[in-house]
């Protein structure tokens, strides 16, 4: 029996049962799909050429920024480079796009983060829920342990600049998605960086406070992703040179499907893309 779905795609949402193990749900138009049952089980998807921004819902004929339409790409907040590069936050010079919204998501207390992505990066996170950030969960960590505990966006872009002297914060999709890797001692990692960066921290704390920066007191959570078999070589699937495929879904990680024959998709990259999803 075939179930279908059709409307626009949105990135997966995730949640971490009580062993860690992530769920994956998938929105597409009024519907949300369950992912991990289908798993083992046929699928196919054909994009009908329609993508939709995913905060206007403008009709585009190219998405940016994972799902955007061009006018929301230059005059929204969140897709201002100081997304990607926090420690270029602006609103203190009173030029941020949209102030209510620098406050409400700027101005929160973050947190800077190791995970295991098949090499070990540091990253930043607002969000730590019961524990597993959804962020890491996106990124396919294995491994994710909190570092330190600050009071904005910018503090945090000005410590994960630090961090960087002497840890990437990049993950290789490729490698992340071709096995589960070893496992790293994250707290080990994280005392070495503390250490390195300590005199840059006391300069931070010296400017902004000494409760803007502290150390998070956080264990290593080990996460696990619902995947039957990983790609030997990865063959990426791209929906708007390839706008159908069928195939058996052999796992999940990150944003990505697996699919038999090594072939993988980012399911993110496509948000605002309109399909018809067969399963069975």
């Amino acid at each position: 029996m075939t179930t279908s779905y059709s409307g626009a795609l949105r990135k997966m949402r995730t949640h971490a049962d009580d062993n860690n193990t992530v769920n994956y749900q998938l929105p597409i138009g009024e519907h949300k799909v369950d992912i991990n049952p289908v798993i083992g089980q046929k699928v196919s998807l054909d994009f009908t050429g329609d993508i939709n921004c995913v905060h206007c819902n403008r009709k585009t004929k190219k998405s940016f920024s994972q799902g955007y339409c061009y006018p929301c790409l230059i005059s929204l907040a969140q897709c201002d480079s100081c997304i990607i590069k926090p420690e270029k936050c602006h609103y203190h010079e009173g030029t941020c796009r949209e102030p209510q919204w620098g406050e409400e998501h700027c101005f929160s207390e973050h947190f800077v983060y190791l995970a295991n992505t098949g090499n070990v990066k540091v990253g930043i996170t607002r969000h730590v829920t019961d524990g597993v950030s959804s962020r890491w969960m996106d990124q396919g960590a294995t491994q994710a342990t909190v570092m330190l505990r600050v009071t904005d966006r910018l503090t945090s872009g000005l410590v994960e600049m630090l961090c960087k002297e002497h840890i990437g914060d990049k993950t290789n999709w490729r490698t992340m998605l071709k096995s589960a890797p070893d496992q790293v001692d994250l707290l080990e990692v994280k005392a070495t960086i503390l250490s390195k960066i300590a005199d840059g921290l006391a300069q931070i704390q010296q400017t902004k406070g000494i409760q803007a920066v502290s150390e998070a007191d956080g264990e290593v959570h080990n996460i696990h992703y619902p995947v039957d078999t990983y790609p030997e070589k990865i063959k990426s699937i791209n929906l708007d040179k390839t706008p159908e495929f069928e195939g058996v879904l052999t796992g999940i990680k990150g944003q990505y499907w697996m699919l038999d024959g090594d072939r993988v998709i980012n399911i993110r990259k496509y948000a605002g893309y309109n399909v018809n999803l067969h399963v069975g």
